[in-house]
């Protein structure tokens, strides 16, 4: 190779990149005047001040759910053309200045939204429950014509040929799909960094703050306001990380409530049918939209468009059963006995507790010690197949691993089948051990319980520490969501750390607390939020949880009952 080449790696990701910049009309860049510089830290306000929105599109950006905004929909306040083309063009504003977006779609969404129009005018009725909200979607999902690249040199430029059924019930619901968002290499990281697109950046702190990952691009975008909602796919917690990193809302449900079907990937086909089996949910700026979300999938009978979803009216409860109210009962893990929470995390969980006695909840402390289990067991899960289609596909084209998989990411043998084997039966002991959890001593239920997202605030760029607070409930099958609580305060940084070390991963973890490694400032005003979990395959039991611990966070004076 001479000095001018480009190994190959290189010469598709020039291609690639030109090919996305072809797809931003140019009249929607904005002016280089009105550009913050690259040192600037929080460019959530650029969208206002950019030049490229006008008054309109920054009011129907900015002052609308979900729910109000197929409203002003259905009752023709806006058009969908008007809608879309204010997303658009914001989501090319977040993408200038983050790198959150991947795949354009923005002639797609256009013509999809005049379709739309021309439907609401003739018939008089919206096509479905989603009837022109722009929604962004992960790379991972196939969008039919374009590229699930993740991100990867190798999958570039081999356009899907069908869309992804859940992209399907998206379309058939009324939805309008803009764009598709950025991924770490080999979906295997917890920072969205990869050699085709780059790094996504933290919008409120682009210097210091991860953006999280898998579902960084998903994440940004929808704190930025470039969509409305946003669909992710979880496996460690690939959702609740990035909604965690921007302080916005994530959704996991149990496996087998949305389609997970139709997704680009390192790995072998159906390889999480043997291991951790990923989820797709939603990613909101607010609780009542994960909702919105839910009840439109149910609409969509996604059991028969994928024999994976599991069928039934699971999320309505509307079966003719008339069921008691009673009281909720909130449980609270502490620790999980591999990662010590740091102190701001520890003080969240403590001021949430506080707020749901305030209004009159119990609050139960849940006994959290096989929770150290279940991360030994979740890493074995995840190296099963060893690597090696992963890193067969990069060296196709000579591409390198990003920088914090190059020490991570090794070439092993495959399990075996008696291995596969045995890692399944320790997972059934664990889920029927698990059962215990959802009961007090006395017998009482538990409806969901509180713990931290991570043992960290939102730590720098390419720290994050470990998934041990958000792999769990993956391999127990829980859903969980992400709720935002407050921001780190000054006094949140002053307390110290004396308890003794629980292992390597707290070694590590306590260096993100350590004075002379991390300048603890750099937390301050980060996003905190909580994880809450809720019973296998109970959503709707998790979701009235939600409600309930939105409201004490709220300070909601409204009786909590289920």
């Amino acid at each position: 190779m001479t000095q001018q080449q480009h190994p190959q790696w290189q010469t598709i990701r020039e291609k690639k990149l030109a090919d996305v910049a072809s797809r931003m009309p140019p009249e929607w860049q904005i002016p280089p005047s009105r550009l913050p510089p690259p040192t600037a830290a929080n460019v959530l306000s650029l969208p206002r001040t950019s030049g490229v929105l006008t008054a309109k599109e920054i009011h129907i950006t900015e002052n609308y759910d979900a729910r109000e905004l197929l409203n002003t929909l259905t009752q023709r306040k806006f058009t969908a053309v008007e809608v879309t083309t204010a997303f658009c063009k914001r989501a090319s504003i977040a993408h200038r200045v983050t790198d959150c977006v991947t795949e354009p779609l923005f002639q797609l969404a256009l013509d999809r939204a005049s379709f739309l129009d021309d439907h609401l005018a003739s018939t008089g009725q919206p096509l479905g429950p989603l009837h022109g909200l722009p929604i962004s979607v992960k790379d991972t999902f196939n969008v039919a014509g374009y590229d699930s690249s993740i991100g990867i040199a190798s999958l570039c430029f081999s356009p899907a040929a069908a869309n992804a059924p859940l992209v399907q019930f998206l379309l058939d619901a009324g939805a309008v799909i803009h764009c598709k968002t950025n991924v770490p290499q080999t979906l295997l990281a917890l920072d969205s960094v990869n050699n085709i697109f780059g790094r996504t950046l933290n919008p409120a702190n682009r210097q210091q703050w991860t953006a999280g990952g898998s579902s960084g691009g998903e994440g940004v975008l929808v704190k930025m306001r470039g969509a409305v909602m946003g669909v992710g796919t979880d496996v460690g917690g690939s959702v609740r990380i990035p909604a965690m990193c921007n302080g916005i809302y994530g959704f996991k449900p149990s496996a087998g409530r949305i389609p997970i079907g139709g997704q680009g990937s390192a790995q072998l086909e159906a390889a999480g049918k043997v291991g951790m089996e990923s989820v797709v949910g939603p990613i909101t700026r607010c609780l009542e939209d994960i909702g919105l979300f839910m009840r439109a999938v149910e609409w969509g009978k996604q059991w028969e468009k994928e024999a994976s979803v599991i069928p039934g009216r699971w999320w309505s409860g509307c079966d003719g059963v008339e069921r008691p109210k009673r009281e909720v009962r909130i449980g609270v893990v502490w620790r999980d006995g591999v990662t010590e929470p740091l102190p701001p995390v520890r003080r969240v969980l403590e001021d949430t507790v506080r707020m749901l006695k305030a209004i009159e909840i119990e609050v139960v402390d849940v006994d959290s010690q096989r929770f150290k289990d279940c991360q030994g067991l979740a890493n074995r899960f995840f190296n099963a197949e060893g690597g090696n289609h992963t890193l067969d596909i990069l060296e196709k084209t000579g591409e390198p691993l990003i920088a914090w998989l190059a020490t991570r990411l090794k070439r092993k043998k495959p399990a075996t089948v008696d291995r596969l084997r045995d890692l399944q039966a320790q997972k059934i002991r664990l889920q029927n051990e698990f059962l215990k959890i959802w009961t007090t001593a006395d017998g009482r239920s538990i409806d969901a319980f509180i713990c931290p997202v991570a043992p960290h605030p939102v730590p720098p760029i390419d720290q994050w520490n470990g998934v041990s607070y958000t792999a769990s409930f993956v391999l127990l099958d829980y859903s969980a969501a992400v709720i935002p609580v407050r921001s780190v305060r000054q006094e949140d940084l002053e307390e110290e750390m004396d308890a003794e070390v629980l292992g390597p991963w707290d070694k590590v973890n306590r260096e993100l607390w350590n004075t002379n490694t991390v300048d603890r400032n750099a937390y301050l005003d980060s996003p905190l939020s909580i994880q809450v979990v809720g019973p296998r395959l109970q959503e709707r039991k998790l979701w009235d949880a939600l409600l309930v611990i939105e409201n004490a966070i709220k300070g909601s004076p409204r009786i909590a009952k289920l």
